[in-house]
């Protein structure tokens, strides 16, 4: 496995995708990690990655410089590489010139980091301090034209240092640095995969659980779906899935998802109607952050008390997935900036009487799709787009009131059936409808009207960290806006959410 130590970078994620991608496990840590932890873990290579801070900015984050003297090869990116260099007694200081986007990289010296890349290759820059003065026992690699020393290496140690991002889409060739690290380097094998990762789930949740009962909220979608399949596997019956109908899922949702989770898997389910303790806990709340935290903890509530009606209820299951942990806390206690909280991870109480077990919290959603082909779940799970725990509660902007909640199913179930008619649904990561709380004036039947502005969002992406809005075909657009307008009483206007992530959110709250 790979160490990914983290030091805050944005490009976190995209190291252990790349790293992820070529077949070897990796695992994110804070730089905080202690040196026996390390050891432990047993790493064939440590990454350390980009920060926004400066190295001698006060509080800047610092790993235990010991690391180096381990015998593991090490790659320092961005920040990385400004710690390594000062920690080993070279010099870094605040650059003349700040270097952000592309620059051109030119290959001065051979070494196994750099094999087969070109001698002159485009490469992503983004920093404002820089190397002025290698240790001792380094080597200068490479330069580009604002940054002298853009990668070194360790003349007898497995050390390298790179101030270019590889890991990002606009280094070319970054893949190739990053594989040339794992193999040439590290001595990697193409051993992790989505089959050997549920092997090896299984048995951990074995290890984790052992005797003791788990229980699951299964909403249907793929995170929680994998998740119980998974932990199914691994204790049987000893696992209790419960569905909770919050009162904020879409139009008819209860009722297919019932049908589908009873006939296709074999999993003990309750069913549990709670949709007027979530609907007044909520009522007249308006800021999103608030409505995430009251759901979720109400979410606890519920299933603590479905806990207590079963014998040795211990854990509590739940299909957090990596970019979840991301957005809502910094990464694994790294320096990483909040965004917002997400249900399943912000928002608990902290006299939950339940021990979470998250088996898939160090996955990316595709590869969590992966991993339920492999364990055999259905198609139409894997395949669901997501749905947020809150559900509509962040898609109605504003207040939630029982009538909003029935225009924006009705609304939503128009635009699902016409993107799946029109074979979007598994083109698109995520299609919806959000209730604005704006109303306009309109015609029709040659009578003023003044009623509500829906939002159609649509967003192709490949783990959620980041999303283009979906160029879908105007004709499309036009035949729904026109059969919301035409079939959903209470909705005059339709309009369509053309912003990215960055620098928007995929969900509008």
């Amino acid at each position: 496995m790979i160490l990914i130590i983290d030091f805050g970078s944005q490009y976190n994620q995209l190291i252990a995708r790349r790293v992820r991608e070529n077949h070897v496990f990796c695992q994110i840590e804070p730089p905080t990690i202690r040196l026996d932890a390390i050891k432990r873990l047993k790493p064939v290579g440590i990454i350390l990655s980009g920060g926004p801070s400066g190295i001698y900015e006060k509080g800047s984050p610092k790993i235990d410089p010991q690391i180096f003297q381990l015998g593991i090869p090490v790659l320092g990116i961005c920040y990385g590489m400004q710690f390594m260099i000062d920690a080993l007694g070279g010099v870094v200081k605040q650059s003349a010139r700040r270097e952000y986007g592309q620059a051109w990289l030119t290959i001065k010296q051979e070494a196994l980091i750099f094999a087969d890349v070109a001698k002159k290759t485009q490469c992503w820059m983004s920093h404002g301090d820089t190397v002025v003065k290698l240790p001792e026992n380094f080597n200068l690699l490479a330069s580009t034209e604002n940054t002298p020393i853009a990668a070194a290496q360790h003349t007898t140690q497995k050390l390298y240092a790179l101030q270019f991002h590889p890991e990002v889409a606009h280094t070319p060739q970054g893949g190739l640095i990053i594989r040339n690290f794992l193999f040439n380097i590290c001595n990697c094998k193409h051993t992790w995969t989505m089959k050997s990762f549920a092997q090896d789930a299984v048995v951990q949740i074995q290890r984790t659980v052992k005797e003791k009962k788990v229980i699951l909220g299964l909403s249907g979608g793929v995170d929680s779906s994998v998740t119980a399949l998974l932990i199914s596997k691994a204790i049987g019956h000893r696992l209790t899935c419960v569905f909770v109908d919050n009162g904020l899922l879409r139009k008819n949702e209860a009722a297919k998802l019932k049908t589908l989770l009873g006939q296709r898997l074999n999993l003990k389910i309750r069913f549990v109607d709670a949709a007027d303790k979530f609907l007044n806990a909520i009522a007249n709340v308006t800021d999103p952050e608030e409505k995430r935290k009251i759901i979720g903890r109400k979410f606890i509530e519920v299933f603590e008390a479905e806990a207590e009606k079963l014998k040795d209820a211990y854990f509590l299951g739940q299909g957090t997935l990596y970019p979840d942990i991301i957005e809502s806390v910094s990464a694994f206690g790294g320096p990483t900036s909040v965004i917002k909280s997400h249900h399943n991870v912000g928002g608990l109480p902290e006299n939950m009487k339940l021990e979470l077990i998250e088996p898939l919290k160090l996955l990316f959603k595709d590869e969590v799709r992966q991993l339920g082909e492999e364990i055999g779940l259905p198609d139409e799970l894997v395949w669901r787009q997501p749905f947020p725990g809150p559900g509509l509660a962040i898609r109605i902007i504003g207040a939630i009131t029982k009538k909003r909640l029935t225009i924006l199913r009705e609304a939503d179930d128009v635009l699902l059936e016409e993107i799946k008619n029109n074979g979007y649904y598994k083109k698109l990561w995520q299609s919806f409808a959000v209730l604005l709380p704006l109303k306009s004036v309109g015609v029709m039947g040659d009578k003023r009207t003044y009623e509500n502005i829906l939002a159609i969002r649509a967003v192709t992406s490949k783990d959620a960290m980041t999303a283009d809005w979906a160029r879908l075909p105007h004709e499309l657009l036009g035949k729904i806006s026109n059969r919301i307008i035409n079939e959903v009483k209470g909705i005059n206007r339709v309009v369509y959410d053309i912003s990215s992530k960055p620098p928007g959110t995929i969900e509008w709250e």
